[in-house]
């Protein structure tokens, strides 16, 4: 685990630790009458702490003969005497043992489990201060004594009820089915439980975009399984085949992938060559016309097919387009139906949280749906009808895609160095986690924002 994340957990513990609450202690020893008020832990300073994981059974942060600073306030009766004063003491040998298991909740959610945890305070000293700080300094041994015991009640409790309750209070508000926009959402569930080597955290997403108007309506994963065999960087995220084709899919249920070019988005080039190729049938089909405004209707008539090689990604489409006329006031007419073969490149890229991917028109083909003839004549039509979807077409998609999806990650927290690799079947991305807040005041603002609601 990379010296971030551990460093991120060793803050975690040191704040959690900071807070928590020791009663007043009362006591008597012979003439000696203590209280001892307002304890506060104001440091953990760390000799060794190991932070690693542990296959079958979680995530270990061990820390071993480490100290704890402390404060208190006391008020001490001797005899006719009375004084009060701060003490400054250190627990010292402080062994904390802890390991979080890790499940998929019935959500899909990542989830904690259950903590076990082992802590113990070899010693502790106390150092008086004021006027008789010298005479109660052997009264020392009974008040740390009882602190010591105090304390290893309740490290543990502390760090239990941080991870059971703060920490699973932050993963409930990552997001696991959610929109992308308005016509599409993404399922980020985790299909079992995480699965833990003694070099990684395995998770297994379903990564599915769905349809929002057809939710139930899903595209079957035929795709390879991805593999991940870096260990660089801080997090691998393995994208297959079939996360890409699920979004296309899902577009295409949505209905999205169909446009009309007509007036000002016809280029006036591209309707000059579309009047003089289908001049003669529009003579023959109705000579009043031939001035009649052109139009093209394009619609995707199958799910795109997304290609993942070592060499890069292709997303291969066909689509149905129609020369259609449109006199003022009456009935559109088709003067000729042709079928669109289109491949672009997919370039993948992540920043922050987000996710997304930009096309480039690769290679482009047209011929007629009416007869071998039409085909030919339809060969000039090549050049301008690429040069349409390079300009109106490939920008539309794009302006879907550059949004991005978000990857499922808490408020807080980003991914930073992002590198991505192109495997046969797969793609996979790698990056650093970079930390704009601590863990505590993740589940703070967590805490904040849920109060307001």
């Amino acid at each position: 685990l990379s010296t971030m994340m551990k460093s991120e957990t060793e803050k975690f513990v040191e704040e959690e630790l900071c807070n928590i609450s020791m009663p007043e202690m009362m006591g008597k020893e012979g003439r000696f009458q203590y209280t001892i008020t307002d304890v506060k832990i104001t440091e953990l300073i760390l000799a060794h702490a190991e932070l690693q994981f542990i296959p079958d059974v979680g995530l270990l942060f061990d820390i071993q003969n480490s100290s704890i600073s402390l404060s208190f306030h006391r008020q001490i009766l001797y005899w006719f005497f009375y004084d009060t004063g701060n003490i400054n003491a250190s627990a010292e040998g402080v062994n904390i043992n802890t390991a979080v298991n890790l499940i998929r909740d019935h959500e899909g959610r990542l989830k904690i489990n259950n903590i076990t945890c082992d802590a113990k305070i070899n010693r502790m000293r106390a150092k008086f201060s004021g006027t008789l700080g010298k005479v109660y300094d052997f009264v020392a041994k009974f008040l740390t004594t009882g602190m010591r015991f105090f304390l290893n009640q309740r490290i543990c409790p502390a760090l239990n009820h941080a991870a059971l309750v703060h920490v699973n209070s932050l993963l409930e508000t990552i997001p696991v089915r959610t929109e992308v926009d308005n016509y599409i959402g993404i399922d980020y569930s985790l299909i079992e439980d995480p699965v833990v080597t003694s070099r990684s955290l395995d998770m297994h997403f379903r990564g599915m975009f769905f349809d929002l108007s057809h939710q139930n309506l899903t595209l079957v994963n035929y795709a390879v399984d991805p593999i991940i065999r870096e260990y660089d960087r801080m997090v691998y995220l393995a994208l297959s085949e079939f996360f890409f084709d699920s979004g296309m899919f899902s577009y295409y249920t949505a209905g999205i992938f169909q446009m009309d070019i007509v007036n000002e988005k016809m280029p006036k080039d591209l309707e000059m060559l579309l009047r003089t190729t289908y001049f003669g049938t529009i003579m023959i089909t109705n000579p009043a016309l031939v001035d009649a405004p052109l139009a093209l209707q394009l619609a995707v008539n199958s799910p795109p097919k997304t290609t993942i090689k070592t060499s890069g990604a292709t997303v291969f489409m066909t689509a149905i387009v129609k020369v259609m006329l449109l006199p003022p006031g009456q009935p559109a007419v088709q003067l000729s139906s042709m079928t669109l073969e289109a491949k672009f490149n997919a370039k993948v890229s992540m920043k922050g949280k987000r996710l997304a991917v930009h096309a480039d028109l690769r290679r482009f083909k047209i011929f007629s749906n009416q007869s071998a003839l039409e085909s030919l004549a339809l060969i000039p039509l090549q050049a301008p009808l690429k040069t349409m979807l390079q300009m109106s077409v490939v920008p539309l998609i794009n302006n879907w895609t550059k949004r991005g999806v978000r990857i499922p990650l808490a408020d807080g927290m980003d991914f930073v160095e992002e590198v991505v690799e192109y495997h046969n079947g797969f793609i996979v991305i790698g990056a650093n986690l970079h930390f704009s807040k601590g863990l505590r005041e993740m589940m703070l603002g967590n805490t904040n924002s849920t109060t307001m609601a």
